[in-house]
């Protein structure tokens, strides 16, 4: 009997897809799954007469491998990964390979692959975006690793990934945890993505008061022009949206947003290195305060501030918003490159910021027409420093300054929350600053704590204290950056 091209382990809805996904592409595919009846259930059912062979325990499912083999896993984050690694470690050989393709967090990717590689194996720690349709009909895979586990499965992954103009939307990211970082990223610019979206929804519908019919024709036509994107569209079609007895589906939503956590991984990677990745943490804020819902509606009973009233030229003030949003969106993928950057150097990664681009062209939340512009920014530049120094982003920039500017007065003068836009605007207009007020904040610390300070008249990395009080001495703090 013909041995199997790969095997899956996890048969929830994205590994199954996934699964179908490979069949479809013309490879075979061995299953696991920890409750067995589900592997009877997908053999006898979805995957009946394909080249799918169910499994029903680990030794099972490695004896049906062809070598060197491929095993995939795709269980829940932490421990469920780490068990079965260690499950898998004493019935594979040299050479074989272990690929984790769930949301793992990449401290937990590069712990995993110095483990596994210490006993002879190699490891790919895979982002695969999408959700259950791109699973199906074609994901973004983004995969770190073990470099040499790459040529064994680069057929497999550049078959199943989604296509953008014939290239496939996956391609080796670099060693050990890359690929899950550069996940994490994707999903923290997708909070951010759908946060700056919202906000021009809430700016529509209390400032402007537009019905979700007026809505909808806006997005229609937003999805046809620079902001092009499957977030975009989506959106529109929920505001179009209604169920069987007319309602309009939305408006009977819970305004409380859940998160998984890659978004809160995302904030607290940018503050391990340093980086202002003001958006997204505001969006990440955003679903936390969406959360106490019981606190906020009592607190709108209590504090008050101005009532949301338009007068003014409508149609004018949509492109006011159109604006807002597509610079907001320039400045959150700045941020999130910026941070791939700081890691990079952090972890020794060799990361293609122009490819990342095209891993997220298609297949993936995020997708859009404007990861072909950052594209084309770092084959211009390949060490562009911030995608807003590229004359493209510049362009842009400076011709949706004046509306995204209006936005903002206008969110702030009638009591409107908009933390995304606003951030954005503030990051914009601090990295546009040749000189910020940190000189005072520096010798309040001074002040304080005795922790010195640079001066602009001497030469950097030279450190002076001052005894501001005749009462501090000489004695300085250590000068470090946490």
């Amino acid at each position: 009997m013909k041995k199997a091209d790969i095997g899956l382990i996890g048969l929830a809805v994205m590994g199954e897809n996934l699964v179908m996904n490979m069949a479809d592409k013309g490879f075979s595919v061995a299953v696991y799954n920890r409750t067995t009846e589900r592997v009877t259930h997908f053999i006898e059912t979805r995957a009946k007469g394909m080249a799918i062979t169910g499994t029903y325990s680990l030794e099972e499912l490695v004896e049906a491998l062809e070598k060197p083999r491929k095993v995939m896993l795709m269980v829940k984050a932490g421990k469920p990964v780490d068990d079965f690694i260690d499950r898998l470690i004493p019935l594979l050989d040299p050479g074989d390979i272990i690929i984790d393709g769930g949301n793992s967090h990449f401290p937990d990717t590069i712990r995993r692959a110095a483990y596994v590689e210490s006993h002879g194996l190699l490891y790919i720690g895979t982002g695969v975006s999408g959700g259950e349709e791109g699973a199906l009909k074609g994901p973004s895979i983004m995969p770190g690793g073990s470099p040499a586990a790459w040529p064994s499965v680069k057929p497999i992954f550049q078959a199943i990934a989604a296509k953008t103009d014939g290239v496939p939307c996956c391609d080796w990211v670099g060693s050990d945890g890359a690929g899950h970082f550069v996940k994490m990223t994707h999903n923290g610019i997708e909070y951010g993505d759908m946060q700056i979206i919202c906000e021009a929804y809430q700016i529509m519908k209390t400032y402007l008061g537009m019905t979700n019919e007026e809505m909808f024709e806006v997005f229609d036509e937003w999805n046809r022009g620079s902001l092009e994107s499957y977030l975009i569209e989506i959106t529109r079609d929920i505001l179009g949206y209604r169920d069987e007895d007319g309602n309009a589906v939305v408006d009977l939503i819970l305004d409380t947003a859940g998160q998984k956590g890659t978004g809160k991984w995302t904030s607290v990677a940018a503050l391990d290195e340093g980086i202002p990745l003001t958006l997204i943490n505001e969006a990440v804020f955003a679903r936390c305060l969406s959360a106490i819902k019981e606190e906020r509606v009592a607190a709108s009973s209590i504090l008050s501030g101005p009532a949301p009233v338009f007068d003014g030229d409508r149609a004018a003030f949509v492109r006011d918003i159109r604006d807002a949003l597509y610079a907001s969106k320039i400045i959150s993928y700045a941020q999130g490159y910026a941070l791939l950057r700081a890691a990079a150097e952090t972890y020794g990664w060799s990361l293609d910021y122009g490819g990342i681009a095209l891993l997220w062209r298609g297949g993936c939340i995020i997708r859009s027409v404007f990861l072909g512009k950052i594209k084309e920014a770092f084959d211009r530049e390949p060490e562009l420093a911030n995608l807003l120094l590229d004359p493209f982003f510049q362009t842009e920039i400076d011709a949706s300054q004046a509306g995204w500017r209006r936005v903002v007065a206008a969110c702030a003068t009638h009591g409107i929350p908009a933390p995304a836009f606003t951030s954005a605007l503030s990051y914009f207009d601090g990295y546009r600053s040749a000189r910020l007020p940190a000189n005072l904040l520096q010798a309040q610390r001074d002040y304080f704590g005795a922790h010195t300070y640079e001066r602009v008249d001497r030469e950097r990395g030279e450190f002076f204290h001052t005894n501001w009080t005749g009462r501090g001495g000489d004695t300085v703090s250590n000068t470090y950056n946490a």
